[in-house]
This record gives C-alpha cells, sequence and structure tokens, in this order.
C-alpha cells in the first residue's frame, strides 16, 4: 500500500491554536523527508480541538515548505461552499505548486446551527450535481474559466471522502474513494468494496479504482506505550459526546488525574480496542488484516497524539513499517 498522512491542526489544552497550524506545517515537512506519498489538511468549523478552517489557506503555507510531496485536502466540505470558489482556490493552489495537489472532497456540514448559519448554510444543493459542477472547472469543460491557468494540462485529482451512498457516488464518477470511520469495522464492506469497483467508470480523476482508508495508526516500542499515546484522542472524542465540545489534546497525566465516569471510561477503552495501536510487529499484523479485508492501494494515516515528539516517532515507525 502507498502510506500518506491525514493532519487535523489538532490543538492542545494551554497552548495556542497556532501552534496547531505550525505543527502541521512541521509535520509536513517531516513526512516529506520521510517519504510519504501525500500529505492532507482538515476542514473543521469552530471546533477548539481543531485549529485548520480553510484547506486551501493552510496547503498554501505548507507548500511554501516543501518540493516533493503531494498536498491535498481530507477534505474540502462542498456544502460549504460554492463549488467555482473551491475551483480557484485549488487551481492557484496547483499553479503554485504544479503536479503536488489533491482536492479530497466531503460532505459534511457545520456541526452546530450557528455554525452552519455563520457559513450561510441554508442553499438546496445535490452533492452529486456539486461535484460535477466543481469537476467541469477544473476539466475546462465549463462555460466559464478559472484562472490562473496551470503549467501543465492535467486536471487537478478529485477524491471522494465517502461512506455508503457516497461511495456509490464515487464509483458513478469515476473518483477514487477515501473511507474511514465505522464503516470499516462493518461485515458489509466487502461487499461494498467489490460493488465500487465493478460500477466504476473511468474519469479524468482517475483511471481504475482507487480506495484510499483512512484511520488512526499509533506505534509506540511496546503496546502498552502505543494505547498512551492514544489516549488524549480516545479522551477528547470520549468527552465530546458527553459535553458537546470536541476539545483541545490533554497530556496523558491531566487525563488520569480526571474523574472519570463509568460512561466515558467505557467510551474510551472501547475507542483504544478498536484502533490499530501497538508495536510495530502488533501494527503489521493489524494492518495486514485490513489490507487483506479491504483491498485497499493506499493508507492515510490520521493519527493525533498530545507529544509531537511521540507523534514523529510514530509517523518514522510506521514508514519504516511498510517501506
Amino acid at each position: 500500500m502507498k502510506l500518506s498522512l491525514l493532519d487535523r491542526s489538532r490543538t492542545r489544552a494551554g497552548r495556542p491554536d497556532a501552534e496547531g497550524l505550525t505543527g502541521s506545517v512541521d509535520r509536513a515537512v517531516w513526512a516529506e523527508a520521510m517519504g510519504y506519498e501525500r500529505f492532507w489538511v482538515a476542514e473543521h468549523h469552530s471546533v477548539p480541538g481543531v485549529a485548520s478552517g480553510s484547506p486551501a489557506v493552510l496547503l498554501a503555507a505548507i507548500g511554501a515548505r516543501t518540493d516533493r510531496i503531494r498536498l491535498g485536502s481530507g477534505g474540502v466540505m462542498l456544502p460549504n461552499h460554492q463549488p467555482y470558489v473551491v475551483a480557484e482556490q485549488f487551481q492557484m493552489l496547483a499553479a503554485l505548486h504544479p503536479d503536488r495537489i489533491d482536492l479530497g472532497i466531503g460532505r459534511s456540514r457545520g456541526f452546530t446551527e450557528p455554525v452552519r448559519d455563520a457559513l450561510r448554510d441554508h442553499r438546496a444543493s445535490d452533492f452529486e450535481a456539486d461535484i460535477g459542477e466543481l469537476r467541469s472547472y477544473l476539466d475546462d469543460t465549463a462555460s466559464v474559466t478559472v484562472r490562473p491557468r496551470t503549467v501543465t494540462d492535467a486536471a487537478i485529482p478529485m477524491f471522494l471522502l465517502a461512506t455508503g451512498a457516497g461511495i456509490q457516488i464515487a464509483s458513478r464518477l469515476g473518483l477514487p474513494v477515501v473511507i474511514g470511520g465505522p464503516v470499516l469495522r462493518k461485515d458489509a464492506l466487502a461487499d461494498i468494496l467489490v460493488a465500487y469497483r465493478r460500477d466504476f467508470r473511468p474519469s479524468t480523476s482517475a483511471a481504475a479504482p482507487h480506495v484510499i482508508i483512512s484511520l488512526d495508526v499509533t506505534l509506540a516500542d511496546d503496546d502498552g506505550a502505543a494505547r498512551d499515546l492514544a489516549l488524549p484522542e480516545a479522551w477528547a472524542m470520549a468527552r465530546s459526546r458527553q459535553v458537546g465540545e470536541f476539545g483541545p489534546l490533554e497530556s496523558v497525566d491531566a487525563i488520569l488525574a480526571q474523574h472519570w465516569t463509568s460512561q466515558v471510561r467505557a467510551r474510551v477503552e472501547s475507542s483504544l480496542d478498536a484502533a490499530v495501536l501497538g508495536s510495530p510487529a502488533t501494527v503489521r499484523r493489524q494492518l495486514e488484516e485490513l489490507a487483506e479485508r479491504t483491498g485497499a492501494d493506499e493508507l492515510l494515516a490520521s493519527t493525533s497524539t498530545y507529544d509531537r515528539h511521540a507523534l514523529r516517532a510514530s509517523d518514522e515507525s510506521l514508514r519504516a513499517l511498510l517501506r
């Protein structure tokens, strides 16, 4: 499998939000040095634990610090934007960084009504039609030409972040598909992927089906240490379901010092038990099983930890594991 990273610009408790962004830039630099295929960033709005709300702006900063690694969005949430504006932003990125830009798109809306109001997210939209419109601008087949023109004639490759019906859209439109979350644990996943590959229609984005699996992968010297590294993300997720807000990552010591309700404990343990984490030998077994079950072409690791040094060590171990 090819190996790539998705960085969500996670913030840390007690630290400025800006460090979530500069941390993403630094991580992209080391990912390029390690030989990762691509480096993607996220779009989240008004979320305390995520600093990135504008993938195109962050990718421009990362592009200025890197030379070879592919850069993209995981993803731009198309319901929040006019397709033409997205096309302009990514065409500009492609002009600045030729043959390095990917456009991953999704359909998630703002998490709360005030955020949706702020995004003016009340227009009736047809997601599949919006994708077609967006691609027509990038393919230069629309009645309006997007500027600037790029050095090469190749269209910016598009990817669809999808579950369920979205995977069917990806096959109809000939898009590589990025699959993550609960669908990875469904018994029906194999059948879903068979249908995607069978029904795939070649396009300017991809001549053949391409499946990317996205999930957290945390490595350390042993399984217990890896579990500790994964705890802050599992804790943030469990707490978000309790308090309604996805917060910054906290240190392991700070988490262990807090009161854990039985419900939060159960959610944390369930999240850790379902994660891909452990020593290199443990993670290798888990990834081999996942590859056999899905036939994935690429792994997009979305790992987050509180300790940035440990995050880099985990990224290094994963790269060494899948060379």
